[in-house]
């Protein structure tokens, strides 16, 4: 799919190819499909007759995960063949694809497994299995500031399952299992500093991501403390 060849294409033109219980299907899309703590994209399908469906998620399909279902605010009856428009809400996408990408940073500067994530457009939250306090907000700000300052190159490539079983750190959540398809993983690389599984969207360089701080850091049980990143 685009979005997983190229995070910043906004827009491209599609063919329908299903359309489950008033929902879309597109042979190609730009909208990313929630997962991994990201949210699903949101924005516009124009058809050839002029209508603008609104589309307020994207998922993927629970009978086949490579199926993108586009969810318009109300159901809609599509032309199979028909040829679609497809466009991203850019700006919220972009939030989203700056903070995914600190998310990764803030996992090299805590040395703990990840046990919860959540991205959004002006907050993003990584749980960590940490039963003692080693870290502290100005501590974690001064870090992802200057991780940031160097516009370290991001980039994604795929590596086959037997690789990421032999090399179990590629995946540093607990509560998300990396998308697996054809017995291969995408993996980002935020270049020297940190490599992980992911399907997520993210930005091209660490430059991109602009100026965050650590909101705050929560005790959430014995084993988990919740770190809160801000856009500043």
């Amino acid at each position: 799919m685009q979005y997983e060849t190229d995070a910043y294409a906004r827009r491209i033109v599609a063919k329908a190819v299903a359309n489950p219980e008033g929902m879309v299907v597109l042979d190609d899309t730009v909208f990313y499909p929630v997962g991994g703590g990201q949210p699903g994209d949101t924005g516009v399908l124009e058809l050839a007759d002029g209508r603008r469906i609104r589309i307020v998620d994207s998922r993927r399909a629970p009978w086949d995960p490579r199926m993108i279902l586009h969810v318009p605010e109300a159901p809609v009856d599509i032309e199979m063949g028909a040829d679609v428009i497809a466009e991203i809400d850019w700006q919220r996408r972009h939030l989203h694809m700056r903070m995914h990408t600190c998310l990764h940073l803030l996992c090299a500067v805590v040395d703990a497994p990840v046990t919860g994530c959540s991205i959004g457009t002006d907050r993003g939250r990584l749980d960590f299995d940490l039963p003692e306090p080693t870290i502290d907000r100005d501590g974690v700000t001064e870090r992802l500031t200057q991780l940031i300052g160097r516009c370290i190159p991001v980039t994604t490539r795929t590596v086959i399952a037997e690789e990421l079983h032999s090399v179990p750190e590629l995946v540093r959540s607990r509560s998300v299992v990396p998308p697996m398809y054809d017995g291969q993983v995408r993996v980002v690389d935020i270049v020297g500093v940190d490599l992980q599984a992911c399907g997520g969207t993210h930005v091209a360089h660490t430059g991109e991501i602009g100026v965050v701080r650590c909101a705050k850091i929560e005790k959430k049980s014995r084993h988990n403390r919740r770190v809160v990143i801000e856009f500043n």
